[in-house]
């Protein structure tokens, strides 16, 4: 069994751990950390997952922006779950959880870099028959999930961080998430 909740700073240390175990010494490296390097994650969207084992998930979302015109979306991970718990649903209902309190918050469309086939279940699909790409990834890694109905619409080009477009706003915690419907494709 475990629950979730909204990631609280005495969570890091443990998070950190969790996501070397989880990922490796090596996640640094990664392309999808440029994006996250000196950017505190999108309020109201970074959760823990606590088993009998102590902190056992963790998920968060990050501000970024696609296409020359800065378009605003959530580049969604890491997704961690402890390695020997992997498959017992932690990780969906992270991302479930995760997904749904992004379109209340008022978001429009989430990217992730990932399996395919693994994010395919959560109705992600690929986002580069849509033009949109990350430098240093694999087309085929790169998944986008419309959280309100074309989302994606008139989006393409390089996701960049957000802080790299001028008057990029991510909406944070108490956005318009009357508007927001939930799709699952």
């Amino acid at each position: 069994m475990f629950h979730l909740a909204p990631f609280h700073a005495h969570d890091a240390d443990a998070v950190e751990a969790l996501l070397d175990r989880a990922f490796g010494p090596n996640r640094l490296t990664k392309s999808s950390y440029a994006f996250r390097g000196g950017i505190e994650p999108v309020a109201g969207l970074r959760f823990v997952a606590h088993g009998a084992e102590g902190l056992v998930g963790t998920i968060a979302c990050w501000p970024i922006a696609v296409g020359a015109a800065g378009t605003p979306a959530l580049l969604l991970g890491p997704v961690g779950v402890e390695p020997g718990l992997q498959g017992k649903g932690i990780g969906a209902a992270l991302i479930e959880r995760t997904l749904t309190d992004a379109a209340a918050l008022g978001h429009r469309l989430v990217l992730l870099v990932g399996d395919p086939v693994y994010y395919a279940r959560f109705g992600f699909r690929s986002a580069a028959p849509h033009g949109i790409a990350v430098p240093g990834e694999p087309p085929g890694r790169l998944q986008y999930f419309e959280l309100v109905p074309d989302a994606l619409a008139g989006v393409a080009g390089t996701v960049m961080r957000s802080d790299a477009v001028a008057g990029t706003a991510v909406p944070g915690a108490g956005g318009c998430g009357a508007e927001a419907v939930l799709t699952r494709r």
